[in-house]
């Protein structure tokens, strides 16, 4: 088991689902930025930077995160008010995801994996994709104060998602794309406003922002998982919901199985046991859940010296700027923190949820290390939002002693 043979594997999620996407992006991406027509593609760290910092964003722009957030909500964008109403929601939300919030919200995902792992201590295999689809629906219900299906959440989220990054797929608009992304939509707003009911302290209800890895932009939504672009019709406080659980759900079902199968295939697991911290911030860098990022310039300026105008649409490639695609995960001698940090954003862009993905990833990869868990069967998943896989089953080479606490 080899880091090629880890690279190799992962290197599927993007070629077998986003083939022409990820084609384009290995072929310019030598260059810091590169313009193709009205678009300009930011490879380098500092164009990425410059892109979240820099240049002025249309944040309603159609096609990006915020043009998704601006037709669930109606408008209201979490982040993107001014005023009062935009920095008591602000706080409310670091409120919900500070260490108390995310200390208060453990218990959640550690139930879920000390349940859904249990067979592994038996030799029995484990789907990981499962797993890491009932571990963010139950954080998500918890975090919005939801009584619904952890895994009915998920599979809506996901539908979502999917639905509508097909209806934003290059080319001509298809009436059929359109009408299954408001059906998905609104499913998931169905399941959400049947499943309200008062907050838990963790966060107030049914508002949120994404709460896992792979939201760097900062805005309610993630990485535009799913340009869920269907309107909702049911006011702010649904939209957001249905926003938050559609990034939440969408970037952990996609970046937790990767990262697990790199770690499995390239034998990292007693990096889990010696220095979880750096393994999991490696991990992240590599696999970059939401490896880029769809944005509208609304003003002029430039991306690593590339002149940028106002209406030009930004493309800006997460995984390039950490390094993901060149540098494997080396825990012994990790990314410094400002290079790995980038997967979650940076300035006014930055993921308020970074501090609840990095725990939720490290208890996961704890909760497999003792098992030294390899991958025996993967599917990549085709029609998803994010590149990851549809089933990644996993079996022990090793078992926990009865009187471990894993056991």
């Amino acid at each position: 088991m080899t880091q090629a043979r880890a690279r190799r594997r992962d290197r599927q999620v993007y070629l077998r689902s986003h083939p022409l996407l990820f084609a384009l992006l290995a072929a310019t991406r030598r260059s810091p930025a590169v313009r193709l027509g009205g678009t300009v593609l930011a490879h380098s760290r500092g164009a990425y930077a410059d892109g979240l910092t820099r240049v002025p964003l249309d944040r309603t722009a159609e096609g990006t995160t915020g043009g998704a957030a601006g037709r669930l909500t109606g408008g209201g964008l979490l982040f993107d008010q001014d005023g009062d109403a935009h920095r008591g929601t602000r706080r409310s939300l670091a409120e919900s995801l500070s260490a108390d919030g995310v200390a208060r919200l453990r218990p959640v995902w550690i139930e879920v994996l000390g349940r859904r792992l249990a067979p592994l201590a038996a030799g029995r295999p484990v789907d990981l994709v499962d797993v890491a689809a009932e571990l963010s629906g139950a954080t998500a219900a918890a975090l919005l104060g939801l009584d619904v299906d952890a895994r009915a959440l998920a599979a809506a989220a996901r539908a979502a998602a999917a639905a509508g990054a097909r209806e934003h797929l290059p080319g001509l608009p298809l009436p059929g794309r359109r009408r299954a992304a408001h059906r998905a939509a609104r499913h998931l707003n169905d399941l959400l406003a049947s499943g309200s009911g008062a907050a838990p302290p963790a966060a107030p209800a049914r508002a949120g922002a994404p709460s896992t890895a792979g939201c760097p932009s900062g805005e309610a939504g993630g990485g535009d998982p799913a340009g869920t672009a269907a309107d909702a019709g049911r006011g702010d406080a649904d939209g957001l919901a249905a926003m938050l659980a559609v990034a939440a759900i969408n970037t952990t079902v996609a970046g937790l199985p990767r990262a697990a199968a790199w770690c499995a295939d390239a034998d990292l697991w007693a990096y889990a046991e010696s220095d979880l911290e750096a393994l999991t911030s490696e991990l992240l860098r590599v696999t970059a859940p939401t490896p880029l990022l769809p944005r509208v310039a609304a003003g002029s300026g430039s991306l690593a010296g590339r002149p940028v105008r106002r209406g030009d649409r930004l493309i800006l490639v997460a995984r390039h700027a950490v390094d993901g695609h060149r540098r494997d995960p080396e825990p012994a001698d990790p990314a410094p923190p400002h290079v790995t940090q980038l997967v979650f954003g940076a300035g006014p862009h930055a993921c308020p949820g970074a501090r609840l993905a990095r725990v939720q990833f490290a208890d996961a990869l704890a909760a497999l290390a003792p098992y030294r868990p390899v991958v025996t069967a993967a599917r990549v998943d085709r029609s998803s939002a994010l590149p990851g896989w549809a089933t990644l089953f996993v079996i022990p080479t090793r078992r926990p002693s009865p009187g471990s606490p894993t056991a």
